[in-house]
């Protein structure tokens, strides 16, 4: 059985940077398309990027503006985002979730999710 794990969440001051990282046990990866999201307080889940099966990646948001990159190494059964340029805007916890192959449009087909990781920009 497929399980996520995030990590490297933490608090940053504005403008620097983190790379999150969804690692896998229980089956490799090569098989999934995995995407970020991610939950601010009080507000939606809102989607961020997925990377399919190919390599070939999906941006849901403008919002990101091309400081957000999604990569996958499946040799280390992991899929990295690495953020920069953080904002205060930018406050949330992170997931990643699995779906098989594509990346889908909804939020609804990715059906194993991780526990999150927290992500605090702050001066």
């Amino acid at each position: 059985q497929l399980q996520l794990v995030e990590s490297g969440g933490g608090l940053v001051q504005p403008g620097e940077s983190l790379r999150l990282s969804c690692t896998a046990s229980g089956r490799t990866l090569e098989h999934y398309a995995i995407g970020w999201f991610r939950q601010a307080l009080g507000k939606e889940r809102e989607k961020i990027s997925c990377i399919s099966t190919t390599n070939g990646i999906t941006n849901y948001e403008d919002s990101q503006q091309g400081r957000f990159t999604i990569s996958r190494d499946n040799a280390k059964n992991t899929v990295y985002l690495q953020m920069n340029g953080l904002r205060p805007e930018d406050t949330a916890t992170y997931f990643c979730a699995a779906t098989l192959y594509l990346c889908p449009r909804e939020m609804n087909r990715y059906y194993v999710w991780g526990q999150g990781t927290q992500v605090a920009v702050s001066s």
